[in-house]
């Protein structure tokens, strides 16, 4: 989410509440209850399904996709998100430390380019189902490392450039990356929709394997439309807005249906987790799953 510097020097009983961005939000509040709600719920939810995840991908082996690597990195990043939730509240509500300022500024700076994991993902999925004689030659797992290295090379630079320098001058950046980001993934995952389906016309029914790749990919782009297309629709119109309107309620808002994406992805993931085969467990099958 896009922030500014807070001004905290106010007395507890004078003005605003100090999570307010500008005196102005005191007289619409309901923006930021749903935010700090989101915070809450990620906290909550989205901390120890994010390191579920982490857990049921490290213990697996022979049955493990091509974008299990993806996927861990994302639940790292949504999972220190998340876990940031306490430091900042307790810096807008008590402290106003600017030097913890700083440090929420890189964990916005590391969630605005979260979509590059979703990304991968996607683009991933659709060597897998448009261009399979590709994708067979590069299935190597030390590709997708180092295309995660280069994307976390990425995301620590603009967490650190977004730290360091005024939030206001980083904003144009994150809206472009959003943007950037939700036509790919659009694009990727209606192409395989659209892959999959033509490849059982004529057909009484879909092999279940294909059934479950469609039906998982069109999750996927559901919460895409859901989390990402909002940013996307409302942010070019941000000066048809009055002040308070897009500062204290629609950016707020906007922002904090995307940091829902970091419990809504791991629970996706979760509910579609075959436990028999969890590190836990110790047992083998033979049928082998189309992971997303």
């Amino acid at each position: 989410m896009s922030n500014t510097t807070l001004n905290l020097t106010a007395p507890a009983h004078s003005g605003p509440p100090p999570w307010y961005e500008y005196p102005e939000c005191a007289v619409a509040p309901y923006g930021f209850i749903f935010y700090y709600g989101v915070k809450v719920l990620n906290l909550a939810v989205g901390t120890p399904c994010n390191i579920l995840v982490m857990w049921q991908i490290a213990g697996r082996k022979a049955d493990a996709s091509t974008s299990d690597i993806f996927i861990f990195n994302l639940a790292v990043l949504d999972a220190y998100f998340c876990l940031m939730t306490p430091i900042e509240m307790v810096n807008r509500l008590l402290l106003g430390s600017s030097k913890l300022w700083k440090f929420q500024r890189f964990a916005y700076g590391v969630k605005d380019f979260a979509p590059a994991f979703l990304v991968c993902i996607c683009v991933d999925r659709y060597m897998a189902v448009i261009h399979p004689v590709l994708f067979t030659q590069i299935r190597d797992k030390k590709i997708r490392i180092g295309i995660s290295a280069v994307a976390w090379g990425i995301i620590l630079g603009y967490g650190l450039t977004k730290s360091l320098i005024k939030v206001m001058s980083a904003t144009k950046i994150s809206s472009g990356v959003i943007l950037t980001t939700f036509v790919i993934m659009v694009f990727c995952n209606i192409s395989v929709i659209w892959a999959l389906r033509r490849s059982v016309m004529g057909k009484e029914e879909m092999h279940p394997v294909k059934k479950k790749a469609f039906r998982m990919v069109l999750v996927i782009l559901g919460i895409i439309v859901f989390n990402y297309l909002p940013p996307v629709a409302i942010l070019p119109f941000s000066s048809y807005f009055t002040f308070m309107e897009y500062r204290c309620q629609v950016s707020t808002s906007v922002f904090a249906i995307m940091d829902l994406s970091s419990s809504i992805e791991p629970l996706l993931y979760i509910s579609k987790m075959d436990f028999s085969k969890a590190r836990c467990c110790r047992r083998k099958s033979a049928e082998t799953d189309v992971q997303v």
